[in-house]
């Protein structure tokens, strides 16, 4: 059965505060797979998490050796029966440890706030941060990898990159999406106190309650194989220009999808929201977001579109009067190389 997009999800747990969205194993252990080579030797912080129910401490704590961790640690914010926040922190597991106890999690004197700072203490110690941030929170826990120059692997909303924020940082490619988003990530565990909204709404197999909003991603700043893979293009713009309108705000084509996007076209190109996904850093420069140039939403005959990244394909010879011939040729101009 194909899965129904439920956007009101996490639009819900915005507006009540209600953070309580707790990653699944099977998504945790798919995403990770792409980078398990960058965790040799780094301290893990996974900041969000109590380690008595949290997955990516699960993960990290079962797979300490086989990704050669140097240090793990955790901790977990208060709830309501608990005062004060949890921590544990392990180095490896002597040989006769066979699985972790929730006797060696001890208290924090705060409530284990992310932003807290016995939290920050911790942060400055580590390498790479891997977690699910609280969805209301989302930028002030990126704001926070950035001011203190972590590397990080988190989950959020996919309308997390339209924040002036992060949008500046996947610009700068000083971070981008992960290898899977909506449908890609499965369903995320909630407290019994939840109502299970949508129609995919479930209780799996060892009793956990189970939403798939279908609107998330991964955002990060590992890099991974498949980030280079290059996007191949198989339509063209000339002989189809009705199928590209351009702009009246701007100076470019409009994309309706990735998979249109033209081989033959150098120019500025709108594309949907979505072509982060397929992004190539080697392949395409990311120019802006939404706005033409008079600073208001891009408009095809007067009426805008939905939400376009302006991107422009990297040239392949540097050499920018042949850049700018292409250019203006793209746009029916007939020019000769002077």
């Amino acid at each position: 059965m194909a899965r129904v997009v439920q956007h009101s999800l996490l639009h819900k747990a915005k507006k009540s505060k209600n953070d309580e969205f707790y990653t699944q194993r099977v998504d945790i252990e798919k995403e990770l797979q792409h980078y398990t080579s960058q965790f040799i030797d780094k301290v893990v912080y996974c900041n969000c998490d109590d380690p008595t129910i949290s997955n990516f401490f699960a993960y990290f704590y079962e797979n300490f050796e086989r990704l050669g961790l140097k240090k793990l640690i955790a901790t977990g914010y208060a709830n309501d029966e608990r005062g004060s926040g949890s921590f544990f922190e392990y180095t490896g597991k002597p040989a006769e440890r066979i699985r972790f106890e929730a006797n060696d999690i001890h208290s924090l004197e705060g409530d284990g706030d992310f932003r807290g700072p016995e939290s920050i203490e911790l942060l400055m110690e580590a390498d790479i941060v891997v977690t699910n941030p609280p969805f209301s929170l989302f930028r002030e826990f990126i704001a926070q990898m950035v001011e203190f120059d972590k590397q990080f692997l988190v989950i959020g909303n996919v309308n997390a990159i339209t924040y002036k924020e992060v949008f500046n940082l996947v610009q700068a490619e000083k971070a981008w999406l992960g290898v899977h988003l909506g449908r890609g990530i499965s369903g995320f565990i909630v407290p019994e106190n939840y109502e299970l909204y949508g129609t995919e709404a479930r209780i799996d197999s060892n009793g956990n309650r189970i939403v798939s909003p279908n609107n998330c991603l991964w955002l990060t700043n590992l890099d991974y194989q498949k980030r280079h893979n290059e996007l191949e293009l198989t339509k063209s713009y000339h002989g189809n220009e009705a199928a590209y309108p351009r702009y009246d705000n701007f100076d470019g084509i409009n994309v309706n999808k990735t998979k249109d996007i033209p081989a033959d076209y150098t120019g500025y190109m709108g594309v949907p929201i979505t072509f982060l996904h397929k992004h190539n850093p080697d392949q395409f420069e990311i120019i802006k977001f939404r706005k033409g140039d008079d600073g208001k939403d891009l408009s095809v005959g007067g009426k805008c579109p939905f939400f376009r990244i302006i991107i422009r394909k990297k040239s392949e010879n540097p050499d920018p009067k042949k850049a700018t011939v292409e250019l203006l040729e793209s746009q029916g101009w007939q020019t000769r190389l002077w």
